[in-house]
């Protein structure tokens, strides 16, 4: 009988994409998805450590988990409760000591070693006085090597993660910490991947990394290849219609890459670029080693290559130190660049952080003050945008069905949600689609199958 799998996934779109290979991995154990983790013989918390008290956060997830896992064991069977991810690289012999109902706890460069983990689990849980398995150490392969070719997708959309880790060290970050050193996987693994992605029915391939324009792979011409490179291979794959990379940072935003918004009309219009704040003495304190005008830079040189380039950025407020005149300096930078999305947070610190040392720390009610000015500008500026779509015909990916009978929803090239009326045949592929409205999170309209599409796919 098969066994049941069930992964609750917290945080970036690289951990949606762990959670998947997990489940690849997994599945010759003969482990199947389940929909809910009540029941399931096998249960992986992914973690994200950005989310704030996110350790805490995990032990209330696995408070609840504990009172299904005995049941199960009630009911005859066993659970393998698992916790991965950031949080676990991070705490993991926290984790054994508050939770030793945990019987596995690894990080994310650990999990193509999933296998021989259950089976160790699996012994523990038979033997008196045995403990759960821990895997926290950084291996010297990586796991991307050792990791079986994908079983399933599901939509018209995949994740593929080329980079991992990160050597920046903003002081108020804690991936360095918990994914590592920069990493780039080699472009030739990376676009056999691809292709597999597309023969299952991928249209769309987002490309992850912590830092992912600091991709530097080795190429099969056996030069370095940077993620403008990477780009231009992947465009030639019949089939991949649209390609998409997030999150970068401005430092490794290099001419090659910046050319290929121009170059390679399967580069999507849209780009996240985070900026974080726009006071060069913010900036410095965060480490960021980018001053506002090299980003304000950046951003002309992207608009000269790819005019109709919608920009999304991250933002955080009440850093400590931060004064009224920095916070101004972000708005007026907002201001100056104007987004098409963005996300905005009031700092909070995270453990073992140089920031969290940082004398100056703001009140709670000034980054609530700030926080609510700076969304208000930006939600501004983002539902004007959407308004701008209005009259125009878009190619829009149809991903899944919509809340009311009859509707579909879509991604245009610009990732703005777009509601449109049609056939449930039509998911999974690309559209014309005359846009009637834009609003503050969305679009809507009508499918036209005989308009010309403005635009890339």
């Amino acid at each position: 009988m098969a066994k049941k799998l069930f992964i609750r996934t917290y945080g970036c779109q690289m951990n949606v994409y762990d959670s998947a290979r997990m489940a690849d991995v997994l599945a010759p154990l003969g482990y199947e998805p389940a929909d809910a983790p009540d029941g399931a013989d096998m249960v992986i918390v992914n973690t994200c450590h950005i989310r704030e008290n996110a350790s805490e956060k995990t032990f209330h997830e696995l408070g609840r988990l504990r009172q299904m896992k005995q049941r199960k064991a009630a009911e005859g069977g066993q659970m393998v409760l698992a916790v991965a991810g950031c949080v676990a690289q991070a705490e993991g012999a926290e984790i054994m000591a508050r939770a030793p109902f945990v019987d596995m706890v690894f990080g994310p460069q650990a999990y193509h070693r999933l296998p021989e983990m259950v089976a160790r689990a699996t012994r523990s849980a038979a033997g008196p006085g045995e403990r759960g398995v821990l895997d926290t150490d950084f291996p010297v392969e990586s796991k991307f090597d050792h990791l079986p070719e994908e079983q399933k997708l599901e939509g018209a959309s995949a994740f593929l993660t080329v980079q991992e880790g990160c050597d920046k060290f903003c002081t108020f970050c804690v991936v360095p910490y918990t994914r590592g050193a920069e990493f780039s996987r080699p472009a030739a693994q990376i676009v056999a991947e691809a292709r597999r992605l597309v023969g299952s029915g991928a249209k769309e391939i987002t490309l992850l990394g912590q830092n992912v324009n600091a991709y530097h792979g080795a190429g099969p011409d056996g030069r370095d290849w940077g993620l403008g490179r990477l780009i231009r291979a992947l465009a030639e794959i019949d089939g991949l219609a649209r390609i998409r990379y997030t999150t970068s940072h401005p430092r490794d935003m290099d001419d090659d890459l910046i050319s290929a918004h121009g170059a390679v009309p399967a580069l999507m219009p849209y780009l996240h670029l985070p900026v974080q704040s726009g006071s060069d003495r913010v900036l410095e304190a965060m480490n960021r080693k980018h001053k506002a005008a090299d980003y304000r830079r950046i951003v002309d040189k992207l608009r000269a290559a790819r005019p109709d380039l919608a920009l999304s950025s991250d933002f955080i407020v009440g850093f400590p130190g931060e004064s009224e005149a920095d916070f101004k300096e972000t708005l007026k930078l907002v201001g100056d660049v104007g987004y098409a999305q963005a996300f905005s947070f009031k700092y909070s610190s995270r453990p073992g952080t140089p920031a969290a040392l940082l004398e100056m720390q703001i009140e709670e009610q000034a980054k609530s003050d700030r926080l609510y000015a700076l969304q208000a500008l930006l939600t501004e500026q983002q539902t004007a945008f959407n308004a701008s779509m209005a009259g125009r015909t878009l190619p829009v990916l149809v991903e899944k069905t919509g809340k009311l009978p009859g509707q579909l929803i879509g991604k245009s090239p610009y990732l703005q949600s777009v509601v449109i009326r049609g056939n449930p045949r039509l998911i999974g592929q690309i559209v014309p689609v005359a846009i009637d409205a834009g609003y503050a999170n969305s679009l809507s309209g009508s499918v036209e199958p005989v308009a010309e599409m403005e635009g890339a796919a």
